[in-house]
């Protein structure tokens, strides 16, 4: 076939044909030419082949022969058209309609289905008493080499094109995918597949596999992993953790600290008792609830009222375990204060146990790091505190040279485009060694945790300035002194009085010490004169 501008092959093709393989022959500058379609960059450069999957028409231009205006029909209009006498010597149509079009009236849809590779003058009255050509555009659907989404291309684009659908009968448009495309297909996997972009963005853990995820890069896709993660950090280190539930490490559960009673409320759970110690002095409780103090014992036993009459009910236990001594309690929720639990487990618990027995978020203590680790990051940590329970889907993978080495990638957080490998696949290396523990970045962690339901993240904190003249340490300007009572603090007592003078021993005495005191005084005040005087020479009022 010889090549066409778009335009003419797009208006004479039958959609019954498709999809039509095209190549692009010319109209393109020196190494492609970049349109703008459907907002994306499309770059066409000869030799390119197209796929065209669907042709939809999307409006008509309408052009009067005499005076060279052009309207735009409505794909709805209802006017007829008739066959027009050819226009001159020199504009002749390719081809004259067939005898039976020109004995009746068309509609639109009707001149559009007999069009032929190049616009037939028409007569239509309801528009001009001239001659008129009409010019469909065309949307074109189109699939390209290498290229994830299906472009839309207007068919007036300037580029010529070959119909080479026959030819290219072995050739494989192949889409790239993301990653997250694959997780949803579980036929396709196992597979082999090559990166062909990275990962965008900051990275996600800090780990060595992570960093080779790159262009060129094939990987062994498995399948998708079926384990659950836990989000956990180190209190006071600035590390960050995503644990699966396929550690095996054991835990020792650690005093749980609560300040307020609103949390202990919070912490009740039924069939379970909780005693606590108090580490904060509570002053001020309304009514005549008594003051806590530091060592008091508590069993918190249940809430008691409703709405702002609300009422948490604790028995303050004696100080020895099997006294009955005590009292009954009734706190109001809004006070604040210092708890510790009173926990005495010894028990080693699994990741899995630990979270049946206790709500997150809870602190734990590595008792014995998971033995298929090499070296357990856990190990090393006095305290762990467990955060929340995440159920993201991840796709298993390894590097083909590396087939047992495994590890699982988060496609929503760390997704990549890809494309898969052709035809069936051999059976894969089983992957045996999978990573089970995960140390996040510090931004990626912070991020994670804004988008956790109820969360109120606090971003990292930021490194102190250095601290300037007139500046406080942090680099703020010394906030102006407040008032005790703007500052919501209570007045000291007063001091007593200084002592008076001792009386004289003697009246000799007492005028030597007299006139010494007057000498000491005249003394320091010719000295602050000769200081004042000599800061006014140096600095200019």
């Amino acid at each position: 076939m010889e090549p066409l501008s778009f335009q003419r092959y797009i208006c004479s093709l039958d959609p019954a044909t498709l999809p039509r393989v095209l190549r692009v022959c010319s109209g393109v500058y020196f190494q492609g030419s970049v349109y703008e379609i459907s907002g994306n960059e499309c770059c066409l450069s000869t030799g390119d082949l197209l796929k065209v999957t669907a042709v939809e028409l999307q409006k008509v231009i309408c052009e009067d022969t005499e005076t060279g205006q052009t309207m735009e029909l409505p794909l709805t209009f209802e006017g007829h058209f008739q066959p027009a006498p050819a226009l001159g010597p020199h504009q002749t149509p390719h081809k004259p309609f067939p005898k039976t079009a020109k004995q009746r009236v068309l509609t639109l849809q009707q001149v559009l289905g007999l069009w032929d590779r190049q616009p037939q003058p028409l007569l239509c009255p309801a528009i001009s008493p001239h001659a008129l050509l009409l010019h469909p555009v065309y949307e074109v659907q189109a699939a390209m080499q290498l290229r994830r989404d299906l472009v839309k291309v207007p068919s007036t684009l300037e580029v010529d094109v070959e119909d080479v659908t026959e030819e290219a009968q072995h050739v494989r448009f192949a889409r790239p995918l993301l990653l997250s495309e694959v997780l949803a297909m579980k036929e396709a996997m196992p597979t082999l597949a090559e990166i062909l972009e990275g990962p965008a963005g900051p990275a996600v853990f800090q780990s060595a596999w992570e960093r080779r995820l790159r262009r060129g890069q094939w990987l062994q896709l498995h399948g998708r992993s079926r384990a659950w993660r836990v989000l956990a950090s180190a209190p006071g280190s600035g590390r960050h953790f995503l644990l699966s539930s396929a550690y095996q490490g054991r835990f020792r559960r650690r005093p749980r600290r609560f300040a307020a009673v609103r949390e202990l409320a919070a912490a009740l759970e039924p069939g379970r008792r909780l005693r606590l110690v108090v580490t904060q002095d509570c002053e001020g409780l309304v009514g005549d609830v008594a003051p806590l103090a530091v060592g008091d014992r508590l069993e918190v036993q249940g809430l008691q009222g409703s709405g702002a009459g609300t009422r948490l009910l604790c028995h303050r236990r004696g100080v020895e375990e099997d006294e009955e001594e005590g009292e009954e309690l009734l706190l109001p929720l809004d006070v604040s204060g210092g708890f510790l639990e009173e926990a005495s487990d010894s028990k080693k618990y699994s990741l899995e146990e630990l979270l049946r027995l206790q709500p997150l978020p809870c602190e734990v203590r590595l008792a014995a790091p998971d033995p298929a680790l090499g070296r357990d990051a856990l190990a090393a940590l006095p305290a762990l505190r467990l955060e929340a329970l995440l159920d993201q889907p991840f796709l298993v993978g390894s590097f083909c040279e590396e087939p047992e080495e495994g590890f699982e990638i988060p496609p929503r957080w760390l997704d990549l485009s890809v494309l898969l490998s052709e035809g069936p696949v051999r059976p894969l290396t089983p992957c045996t060694l999978r990573c089970r523990l995960e140390e996040l970045t510090e931004a990626f962690y912070y991020r994670l945790l804004a988008q956790l339901p109820g969360s109120a993240a606090q971003p990292p904190p930021r490194p102190p300035k250095p601290a300037r003249s007139g500046t406080a340490p942090e680099g703020r300007r010394p906030a102006a002194p407040r008032s005790a009572a703007s500052a919501g603090c209570l007045l000291a007592p007063p001091l007593p009085p200084l002592p008076g003078p001792p009386g004289p021993s003697a009246p000799g005495a007492a005028g030597t010490d007299s006139d010494s005191a007057e000498h000491d005084y005249e003394t320091v005040d010719d000295s602050m004169q000769k200081t004042i005087h000599k800061m006014q020479a140096l600095v200019p009022f």
